[in-house]
């Protein structure tokens, strides 16, 4: 009887030292995350013009997004409308291989930066 309640112990004992250890490996996990996230936002606290989620913000950076956003809109309705219009492939792929390779150029002459 009594080996069998020093087994039972036993088991005990050692289903506590394994919770015990996986508590003390998620407590560290918790402090190492801690610990880079600190160190992030203390890097990125230095950085003018960056918020908690690395998204510029500001009117510069607003109408940028606008912009940019108006040229992905003004290709995609470009893109569209020659899908809708012309059946072949052919026409397809090279109005959207141009629309790709043109947005920079149509960005930097609708877009001019002013100085």
């Amino acid at each position: 009887m009594s080996n069998e309640r020093a087994k039972r112990r036993a088991v005990r004992e050692h289903e506590s030292a394994l919770r015990a250890a996986a508590r003390a490996a998620e407590a560290e996990r918790r402090e190492r995350k801690r610990a880079r996230q600190l160190a992030i936002r203390k890097m990125t606290g230095r950085i003018p013009g960056l918020s908690s989620t690395g998204r510029q913000t500001g009117v510069l950076a607003r109408r940028r997004r606008i912009q940019r956003s108006l040229l992905v809109a003004a290709l995609l309705t470009m893109n569209i409308l020659v899908w809708v219009v012309r059946p072949d492939w052919a026409a397809r792929l090279g109005v959207l291989i141009l629309s790709i390779l043109a947005a920079p150029v149509l960005a930097t002459l609708l877009f001019r930066r002013r100085g």
